[in-house]
């Protein structure tokens, strides 16, 4: 089973980006999408290229990740259709095991990041879902262009998915639990089982 891609999800989460939509949004819509971007983006920005302690980056970095990131809804869409037969108690345990993964991921890679910028593109709309485009720039790196998923679902703007590369984070994700949930006989226990050897790893690392 593949895991969440650290490197991937640092990087959008500089970029601060969405996928690209189908039409365009009304100015006022436009507007909220790339403001909520543009916050998230400059506050994240601001702790990845301060001086501080590693382990001080990460405790900043986690609230402004739980406050704008859908970590709930994210990890319910990356079950896919295993969520609808998964028990209330393997449903709860998943969404815990998942927010510890998703974070891990992120902040784990914090400290390769320094003096990173970024700067905000268009906005569009695909469904429900606003879209804003970006760019962010590493010292001695190209330019990256990704794009961020941003959903209302919960009542207030959060990130529901990243884009790079032409891949959706979430949809990946997604069709790697699935596929390994199908091999070892659509048992969503087996899956909880394997995230927690990981999380179990990576604790025992952190040590």
């Amino acid at each position: 089973m593949k895991l969440l891609s650290g490197r991937r999800i640092v990087l959008a989460t500089l970029a601060l980006t969405c996928a690209s939509g189908l039409f365009a949004l009304p100015a006022r819509a436009a507007d909220n999408a790339k403001q909520f971007i543009q916050n998230f983006g400059t506050q994240l920005v601001a702790i990845v290229n301060s001086p501080v302690p590693l382990s001080e980056k990460k405790t900043k970095v986690l609230p402004l990740v739980q406050k704008n990131v859908d970590i709930d809804g994210i990890g319910r869409y990356c079950l896919g259709r295993y969520w609808k037969i998964a028990t209330p108690e393997e449903r709860q345990h998943y969404l815990a095991l998942f927010h510890e993964v998703l974070v891990n991921a992120i902040t784990d890679k914090l400290g390769e990041y320094r003096g990173v910028s970024f700067t905000i593109g268009d906005v569009s709309k695909s469904g429900g879902e606003d879209s804003v485009n970006a760019i962010l720039m590493r010292p001695q790196q190209p330019p990256a262009s990704m794009q961020w998923v941003v959903s209302y679902d919960s009542g207030q703007p959060q990130v529901v998915d990243v884009v790079g590369e032409g891949a959706s984070l979430r949809l990946t994700q997604r069709n790697d639990y699935s596929s390994f949930i199908a091999r070892n006989g659509g048992s969503v226990a087996t899956l909880l089982s394997a995230l927690q050897k990981q999380l179990d790893r990576h604790n025992q690392a952190s040590n």
